[in-house]
C-alpha cells in the first residue's frame, strides 16, 4: 500500500485477493481430487485385470478335488504347446495324449504333475509350481500398479508394499518352476 492513499480505498483491494485465493485453493483441490480419483481408478482397474488374467487357470489349480489329476511325460514341444501321453492319478480319469502350454519351465523328456481342464485334453501344471505360475499375471499387475500409486497417487510407501508382494510372488514363481 502506498502511504498517501486512504486506508479505505485499500480494503476492496484485499478483499478481492482473498477471494482470488480462496478461488485458486477450491481449483487446486478439485484438481487434486481429480488426480487421486483417475490414478486410484487406474490402479484398481491394473489389479483387476493382474486378477482377470490369472484367474483363467488359478481355480483349476488350486481347487483340485473332484478333477482328472495325473502326470505328463512331454515327448513332443511345438511354438506355443507341448504334448505327451497323459497317465492318471485321480478315479475317473483315463489315459491319452494331453496338450500343455509350452513355457520356458516345459521341457522335452521331462514329466510334470497336471490337473486337466475340464472338457478338453489341455492340462496345467499342479502342485505349488503351478499355483505360482497362474497367479504370475498378477504379480506384474502389483509391480505395474506400484508405479501408478507411486507417481499418480504420490503414496510412496503403499507403492513399495505391492511392489515388494509382485517380486516376490514372480520371484517365487521363477524358483518353483
Amino acid at each position: 500500500m502506498i502511504p498517501a492513499m486512504p486506508a479505505a480505498a485499500s480494503a476492496p483491494r484485499s478483499r478481492q485477493a482473498r477471494a482470488s485465493r480462496q478461488a485458486r485453493q477450491a481449483s487446486h483441490a478439485a484438481l487434486r481430487f481429480g488426480r487421486v480419483a483417475a490414478m486410484g481408478a487406474v490402479a484398481v482397474v491394473i489389479l483387476v485385470a493382474g486378477v482377470w488374467a490369472s484367474w483363467s487357470s488359478a481355480p483349476y489349480v488350486m481347487l483340485t478335488k473332484g478333477r482328472e489329476r495325473g502326470r505328463v511325460e512331454v515327448t513332443r514341444c511345438g511354438d506355443d504347446m507341448c504334448s505327451g501321453p497323459y497317465t492318471p492319478a485321480s478315479a475317473g480319469s483315463a489315459a491319452r495324449r494331453v496338450e500343455m502350454a509350452h513355457t520356458v519351465a516345459v521341457r522335452k523328456g521331462r514329466t510334470y504333475d497336471v490337473v486337466v481342464k475340464p472338457g478338453t485334453d489341455e492340462v496345467l501344471r499342479s502342485g505349488a509350481a503351478g499355483v505360482l505360475y497362474a497367479w504370475a499375471p498378477l504379480g506384474g499387475a502389483l509391480l505395474l500398479a506400484s508405479v501408478v500409486v507411486a507417481g499418480g497417487l504420490r503414496r510412496v510407501r503403499a507403492a513399495w508394499v505391492l511392489a515388494g508382494a509382485g517380486i516376490a510372488l514372480l520371484t517365487a514363481a521363477f524358483v518353483a518352476l
